[in-house]
């Protein structure tokens, strides 16, 4: 009579609340898991970044070939030979070309600076990890309540690729370094 009066009366014992989440699931599961989402949107913005900074350094790199390519025809006509139109439009191709290598100089100078910084950030970030979910680096078998266990671990911190590839020039389309 009394558990038919506490059903009537909505009220419910623990056994009785139903989670969305798998009763083998804990708390800090759900944090570690959460935490690897983040720094996998962190590591999608840095790549989105990456990509950005090298459309940048080939638009560049483009640019300055396009404009060597003029000098070179306008320098193998002998002195004796050239205008004054031909001599102020070597000056300011030269210009434009020291312009466009400082850019660029500019862009390698920030894209390293925004690798150290990043290096920091996951330095920091690691330390974090391991002090919160220390048991995220055990070895497997550790877990025999995890569903996830089995399935192969992800690697949180991704090596850089494309920074590494804007220190360097254009490669074949451009030979101003």
């Amino acid at each position: 009579m009394e558990k038919e009066e506490k059903s009537a009366q909505g009220d419910k014992s623990p056994d009785d609340v139903v989670s969305m989440a798998d009763s083998t699931v804990t708390i800090e599961d759900i944090e570690e898991e959460l935490f690897r989402i983040e720094r996998l949107r962190d590591i999608l913005v840095r790549r989105e970044s990456e990509l950005r900074y090298m459309m940048d350094d080939i638009q560049l790199c483009k640019e300055i070939t396009q404009l060597r390519q003029e000098l070179r025809k306008l320098v193998v006509i002998p002195d004796k030979e050239k205008s004054k139109e031909v001599r102020e439009k070597e000056e300011e191709l030269l210009r434009q070309i020291n312009k466009l290598v400082e850019t660029r100089d500019f862009l390698v100078e920030d894209v390293e600076f925004e690798r150290l910084r990043e290096r920091e950030e996951d330095r920091e970030m690691a330390a974090f990890f391991q002090s919160k979910f220390p048991q995220a680096s055990a070895p497997k078998g550790k877990f025999p309540n995890r569903k996830m266990a089995s399935k192969p671990q992800q690697t949180l911190f991704l090596p850089k690729t494309g920074l590494a590839l804007v220190r360097d020039c254009c490669g074949f389309t451009c030979s101003i370094m």
